[in-house]
């Protein structure tokens, strides 16, 4: 019997090296080469395939800015023509003001339901603080005032604006970029403002009711001493951004 259990093995080591399962080993090892290859390759079209996608999505995105800058090219124009009506004839605009009271909502805050948020609503959602009765002080303040002159447009104090979301979000850009330019121009205030239909925009300026800086708006469309003005916009990302900067 050992001597044929031990023929046995002897003869399976030998079919072993034989030629067939020689050839059946170096089948599966070309298989599982194709295999592997097969797999590297998919997951190169994979990463080609994300990458023009992300491409795709950036090219996308690049057109329908430069789409809405186009349509809102014309922004600074037209602010520097409402702030200059507002200027030339405040106690007429005190009447827009008053009238776009009926504008005002009032909204449940999520975080505390037992109170309500202020809304300014037409076309566009800005929070207010006071509501209708920053609008009837800043409409009384606007009767009582003289008529200004109006604003020149300077192109030489506009502030360069974000270029990407991580500029945008830079609370020190706007000071570093007015820091350069203090240099060679004379800036003596400026802002930032995020509404981008001017209408809107220069009443919320005019009525001023924000949390914080009250009235710092207002008092510069409104200053006497100003005689330069200069606006930049546009958009950064689905941001719309715009910059004023006013000069004696």
């Amino acid at each position: 019997m050992g001597c044929q259990c031990n023929k046995k093995n002897e003869e399976e080591e030998l079919n072993k090296d034989s030629p067939e399962n020689l050839q059946e080993e170096i089948n599966d090892k070309e298989k599982e080469e194709n295999n592997l290859q097969q797999e590297i390759e998919h997951n190169e079209n994979i990463n080609q395939q994300n990458e023009q996608n992300e491409q795709e999505d950036e090219d996308y995105l690049e057109k329908l800015n430069e789409e809405k800058n186009a349509k809102y090219a014309e922004y600074p124009d037209k602010m520097l023509d409402i702030i200059n009506k507002i200027r030339e004839n405040p106690s007429a605009y005190a009447d827009f003001i008053e009238d776009s009271i009926k504008n005002i909502i009032e909204i449940p805050d999520k975080e505390d339901e037992t109170k309500t948020k202020l809304i300014f609503k037409k076309k566009v959602k800005v929070a207010l603080n006071r509501g209708e009765v920053a609008f009837h002080e800043a409409a009384e303040k606007l009767r009582n005032m003289e008529p200004l002159p109006p604003l020149e447009f300077n192109g030489n104090i506009c502030i360069p604006l974000p270029q990407n979301e991580e500029e945008l979000k830079d609370s020190n850009y706007l000071k570093e970029q007015v820091k350069a330019l203090k240099e060679n121009n004379n800036i003596d205030l400026f802002f930032k403002d995020l509404v981008k239909l001017p209408d809107v925009s220069a009443l919320l300026m005019v009525v001023d009711d924000n949390v914080k800086n009250t009235g710092r708006k207002r008092n510069a469309i409104l200053n006497k001493d100003f005689k330069y003005i200069g606006i930049n916009s546009h958009f950064v990302g689905k941001t719309f951004i715009a910059y004023f900067a006013f000069s004696k």
